[in-house]
């Protein structure tokens, strides 16, 4: 049976479930495991000199902190689903263009695509996940379901992120506002209509405690 609470306690588990601290690091030329990362470097300088080592990015996801060895030229959204376990943040077009990927990053909404992995060491970024984990931010979701606000679903966490984005910065906006804030989301479903008005919804709900 569907329960509200065991949706975010759900959430809550896949947010809390992220590695916090590596154990273990591969070579990603020839699969390799290795203690520690100075053992991996020393692997790669003697092994295959010619190549670029993965390297580890610290960061502050959905309020944990946590760590992860990526290559560097991996995007944001890889690592969130391949490192991070998080797969809310969806690959999609992957040059920025649909905004499925939306996560926030240092209070401001960007495209996981667009982003490399390599430069949020660092930063403090939350996804759909956390959003959904987090009691404060239910009315929002429970305002998505609502309104219908999504049909085959891929879209709607970019969608969700945004909004979220834009209630930190602006506790009521209006219907101008949200279309505006959503205008980098694409919903090939043609949801439109209905996300204006789940986050005005959802938006009077917080002002109240709800």
């Amino acid at each position: 049976m569907y329960s509200k609470e065991l949706v975010r306690r759900q959430a809550a588990d896949i947010a809390a479930a992220v590695p916090e601290t590596l154990t273990q690091f591969r070579c990603s030329v020839c699969r390799g495991v290795f203690g520690s990362s100075a053992e991996l470097q020393s692997h790669y300088a003697v092994e295959h000199p010619g190549a670029v080592p993965p390297a580890i990015i610290r960061l502050k996801l959905n309020g944990c902190l946590c760590e992860a060895l990526i290559e560097p030229y991996w995007t944001l959204q890889r690592a969130l689903q391949f490192r991070f376990g998080l797969t809310g943040a969806k690959h999609m077009c992957n040059r920025g263009a649909c905004g499925s990927c939306t996560v926030i990053m240092d209070g401001r909404a960007v495209l996981a695509c667009m982003t490399l992995a390599i430069e949020c060491e660092g930063k403090e970024i939350q996804t759909v996940e956390g959003i959904a984990a987090d009691t404060k931010w239910r009315p929002l979701v429970e305002s998505y379901c609502r309104w219908d606000a999504m049909q085959c679903g891929y879209c709607t966490p970019g969608f969700l992120v945004s909004a979220k984005a834009l209630l930190d910065k602006n506790p009521n906006p209006t219907e101008d506002e949200c279309r505006e804030a959503l205008s980098g989301n694409i919903c090939i479903c043609g949801t439109y209509p209905r996300h204006a008005t789940a986050i005005l919804e959802a938006a009077l709900k917080i002002a109240k405690g709800a």
